[in-house]
């Protein structure tokens, strides 16, 4: 198993995730100034939509899962459907407990492994998946701001002379070139790998036992190549634009919790608007140096919010939003992972521990 996702280094990025979180909510109770308009709000919330967001927070696991699969059973037969749906939520926890998100990847390649599905397969199905994550907020922001959404943002915020709008049309603008440079590699698969072989060339170069690694790793890129052209096809393509359809419940825990949080403590607003402030949310928080971006997250969340939230249900609003968000990934993944590490966790180069049709 990589050296990034052992249990210690999980659990460091866990405690620091926590500890983070902790500080902020407390600096938000601070901010709201009202202690006993907190524990009032409590026995306010309208707990029916918090079991919504309980079932908005499996979409973590099941539509990132399915969506997996969509893309997995192009270049492997039979991929089975319960290892798909547990390496989806397993990588979203993955990202959650390390910084930058840097654990998804490697989580929902590890992941797959352990139900049967080769490493160099394995991946190229993870990048098809952050593909059609990019693919789907390139098509799905720009159609949103057509049909005349968010146009009440352009009206609220000042950062550096921005908008809370311009901010969107900023981040978006990224996503939409990173998503015309995800889909070159698979239209021109043979000069990525041309380019990844030089790169692998000139670092051995260097060094006499990085070469030998890197030898594998070379072996490792023709593999993914071969995997990835599998996707220039038209069975290819109509895989992937499932995976893009398949998005939309894959992250709707993201972009509809913060609707649900304020609907939690009863606050209405209009769903569109707080949608692309969820989204910009998600987008600003995509490379937070901090595990599943605590701390920042619940002081970003609570600073764009603050549109809708008053003061004094700012810190209950938060509390709601991570739960939706985060939280209940977390809890559970916690629980898969220790089973794991009970029953052993196996290396990355190792056969399965389970049959892949399991």
């Amino acid at each position: 198993m990589a050296k990034l996702l052992t249990p210690r280094v999980i659990r460091r990025g866990f405690e620091i995730f926590v500890l983070g979180s902790l500080i902020a909510f407390a600096g938000l109770l601070l901010y709201s100034n009202d202690l006993d308009a907190f524990l009032a709000s409590l026995g306010h919330i309208h707990w029916i939509w918090i079991l919504a967001g309980a079932g908005l927070a499996s979409l973590d696991w099941i539509g990132g899962g399915l969506r997996l699969w969509v893309v997995a059973r192009q270049i492997h037969p039979r991929p089975p459907v319960l290892g798909m749906i547990l390496a989806g939520g397993m990588s979203a926890w993955g990202a959650y407990v390390t910084p930058m998100q840097s654990g998804a990847g490697p989580m929902m390649v590890y992941t797959q492994r352990r139900y049967g599905v080769p490493v160099p397969v394995a991946l190229a199905a993870t990048l098809m998946t952050f593909i059609a994550t990019v693919v789907f907020f390139a098509i799905a922001g720009p159609l949103a701001i057509v049909l005349g959404a968010g146009e009440a943002l352009g009206h609220h915020g000042d950062v550096l002379g921005l908008t809370l709008y311009d901010l969107f049309l900023g981040s978006l603008g990224v996503f939409g070139g990173l998503g015309v440079l995800l889909v070159l590699i698979i239209v021109f698969p043979r000069l990525a790998r041309d380019l990844l072989h030089r790169l692998t060339t000139t670092l051995g170069r260097r060094s006499v036992r990085l070469a030998s690694r890197l030898e594998a790793v070379r072996y490792g890129i023709d593999q993914a190549h071969a995997s990835v052209k599998a996707f220039n096809t038209p069975r290819g393509w109509l895989s992937l634009l499932w995976a893009v359809v398949l998005s939309a419940p894959s992250h709707a825990n993201k972009l509809l919790a913060g609707y649900v949080s304020l609907r939690a403590v009863g606050i209405h607003a209009n769903f569109v608007d707080v949608l692309l402030l969820q989204t910009l949310i998600m987008f600003l928080l995509y490379f937070a140096p901090t595990p599943g971006g605590s701390g920042l997250a619940e002081i970003l969340s609570a600073a764009v919010m603050a549109l809708y939230v008053p003061r004094e249900l700012t810190a209950v609003y938060t509390l709601i939003w991570r739960l939706i968000q985060s939280y209940f990934t977390i809890a559970f993944g916690a629980v898969v992972f220790s089973h794991w590490v009970r029953s052993g966790l196996m290396g990355i180069e190792q056969e399965p521990l389970r049959p892949p049709g399991l």
